[in-house]
């Protein structure tokens, strides 16, 4: 009788084990498939961004430094972009890509701001066009950042309650990190509307 009991306690904590990393890695793919989500409007982002300098490059002849900056700061925020869709869970990476972000944000308003000073550009068919799909873009973006925290949240709350902390500590799951921007000026979005 003793040894049913024990292989019953047993066996109920071999299915309690299975149960919580099953939870585990399902929670682990729901922020790896919101990171997807938000990787994918990135990509877009960063597809405008060429269209929005080239269109601009005809009318600026004199603002090459806004015009590299903001190419350079595209490039950065899509390495960084790469890397965490290595590993969405990687929280060193998502930091790095929040600071190239907010980098590019802060190279779009410079350029925005250059623009002004250009009023056949602001009135080019092109431009509008550009300026719509990044600012739907951005909504996108932000929509998608805010999926993934929540997805975030919710994996590692259950990481780091009892028992399924044992659980994850055993199976190296590690804490993931929300997509965060530390700058308070970073925090909003880009203007690009010409009025």
């Amino acid at each position: 009788m003793t040894l049913i009991v024990i292989g019953g306690i047993v066996l109920f904590l071999i299915v309690l084990v299975i149960a919580i990393y099953n939870g585990l890695v399902a929670l682990r793919n729901r922020v790896k498939n919101a990171w997807a989500q938000i990787d994918v409007q990135l990509k877009r982002r960063y597809d405008l961004i060429p269209n929005l300098v080239e269109t601009a490059k005809g009318y600026m002849q004199h603002e090459r430094e806004t015009l590299e900056a903001v190419t350079s700061a595209r490039n950065q925020a899509m390495a960084a972009a790469k890397a965490v869709s290595a590993n969405p869970t990687d929280g060193g990476a998502v930091r790095s890509l929040g600071g190239a972000e907010g980098a590019l944000r802060g190279a779009l308003g410079n350029l925005t701001v250059a623009m002004e000073a250009y009023p056949d550009l602001k009135a080019s068919a092109n431009m509008m066009q550009v300026q719509e799909e990044l600012t739907s873009t951005e909504n996108k973006v932000a929509f998608s950042r805010q999926a993934y925290n929540d997805s975030v949240m919710v994996y590692n709350t259950k990481r780091e309650s009892f028992p399924s902390n044992i659980i994850a500590g055993m199976f190296n799951f590690s804490e993931a990190s929300s997509f965060e921007i530390e700058d308070a000026a970073e925090k909003e979005a880009p203007k690009v509307q010409f009025t």
